[in-house]
């Protein structure tokens, strides 16, 4: 086949449907019978991904010049990165971009950066060196704990969620100080115009971005959201009072090991509707992004332990695969609010230290990832088995397979077993965060698991 059929061939499969179906049926028969037979080859497989992790604060005094930006994205693509994800809106709610609804991330940790267009450099440099960069929000969060920081503390404290505690009952989320993410309550509607405003804002004013990555598009944990206006909503949901609020959802009973849930008679509808809740919003951001930017990759970002993730309402799986065939906590119609045909990338993290079927069967690790209300052990929880079982989940969809790299200080030969395990079993890689790689001389380590890369 000669470069002119090569490029007809290519042309044709990109053509709009509605415009093939304007052709004479003799002259689209000629043309699929043309393409079929005009090439005998294997279609080549789609190229991997490498996803490197820039979160906002942890580099803030390290990317507060051009050329700190120029050299780390020189370094990662020397290693055959193809993607920079730049965090634009850590949890404190603020931004690093001039916007006319967010604050401005101008200092942090005492650290004051000198004024320059952030991502429109990232932008420009990663293009130039042939890398996309995918701009990443933290959605549903609008406070740091740690510092008593963000509009849920400065401008909105209404925003905050509402979480059932075992030993002080319903309490905002900002009163609980083991927990660094101040989240909000995803229902709330001014919230939700003020998050959409955001997405669509910088959507518009970096026309070149190649994608955006959703974060925290979820609830706080289990504990969340308890709200009267969750209530209120919920009964509306189901078409009928709760008597028992919270109990008729569950409650805590304290044990010999602590406190565990007792599941009230609502609790699988309850599990049901927050998942719509979020998917409802999935559907929403999409749509507002789309509207400014069609060409624009939405994208996702999750944790990858589905046994467990019901408890933060949200179920990335693929509407094709029903839940409640496996899992006592999925009703039959859980499965609608399954949102990975909506997406056009999907990471998830596959944050565990083992590596392989055979570690996980070797140790038998039981994992509490930030978002479990107790720990879980299955094969789900090494990098392999995850994989495995998330490919059937998305209905074959492609997702890249992420990994935590501060879970490897302690054994950095993991942190290349892990690299090249995510690299084989799904579309790629991410890694998060680069900061973890600098703090402890790394790039060997993911120099070594890179090589994999289209392998």
């Amino acid at each position: 086949m000669n470069n002119a059929q090569c490029k007809g061939k290519k042309l044709f499969a990109r053509m709009d449907m509605k415009n093939m179906y304007r052709l004479p049926g003799f002259f689209l028969l000629i043309g699929i019978c043309c393409l079929f037979a005009s090439c005998q080859s294997t279609p080549e497989a789609t190229p991997k991904v490498a996803l490197m992790w820039f979160d906002a604060t942890a580099n803030f005094e390290r990317l507060s010049t051009p050329d700190s930006i120029d050299f780390y994205l020189e370094k990662i693509k020397s290693l055959g990165f193809t993607h920079a994800v730049v965090d634009m809106r850590p949890i404190s709610g603020e931004v690093l971009y001039e916007s006319d609804y967010a604050p401005p991330l101008e200092e942090w940790k005492g650290f004051r950066r000198e004024k320059f267009d952030f991502l429109g450099h990232f932008i420009q440099k990663a293009h130039a060196l042939g890398m996309e960069v995918h701009a990443s929000l933290n959605v549903f969060v609008a406070g740091h704990n740690y510092f008593d920081r963000g509009i849920v503390y400065s401008d909105h404290p209404e925003w905050a969620t509402m979480v059932y505690t075992p030993d002080r009952g319903i309490i905002p989320v900002t009163a609980e100080k083991h927990k660094y993410s101040a989240m909000v309550n995803p229902i709330d509607a001014s919230y939700r115009t003020y998050i959409l405003n955001i997405l669509q804002e910088i959507t518009r004013k970096y026309p070149a971005l190649d994608g955006l990555i959703l974060d925290r598009v979820r609830y706080d944990g289990i504990s969340a959201d308890f709200s009267e206006a969750s209530k209120a909503a919920f009964e509306q949901y189901i078409g009928e009072p709760v008597a028992a609020f919270p109990d008729d959802i569950f409650k805590w009973v304290k044990g010999d090991n602590g406190y565990h849930r007792a599941d009230g008679k609502h609790f699988p509808k309850w599990v049901e509707w927050r998942a719509k809740v979020i998917y409802d919003f999935m559907v929403q951001a999409r749509d507002a992004v789309k509207s400014i930017n069609p060409d624009i990759s939405f994208g996702d970002y999750t944790g990858a332990w589905y046994p467990s993730y019901y408890e933060v309402g949200v179920n990335f799986a693929s509407r094709t695969y029903d839940p409640s065939q496996e899992y006592d906590w999925a009703t039959p119609e859980y499965r609608n609010s399954g949102y990975a045909e909506l997406l056009d990338l999907y990471t998830t993290g596959n944050y565990y230290t083992d590596i392989t079927n055979d570690d996980y069967r070797a140790h038998h690790r039981a994992v509490q990832n930030e978002t479990d209300s107790h720990a879980q052990s299955s094969e789900w929880y090494c990098v392999e088995g995850s994989c495995e079982r998330l490919r059937g989940i998305l209905g074959g969809r492609p997702f890249v397979g992420g990994l935590l790299v501060d879970q490897f200080y302690n054994n950095p030969g993991d942190l290349t077993r892990s690299i090249e395990m995510n690299l084989r079993l799904s579309d790629g890689v991410m890694v998060f965060d680069i900061c973890h790689i600098i703090a402890k001389d790394l790039w060997g380590e993911v120099e070594a698991g890179m090589k994999t890369m289209n392998n």
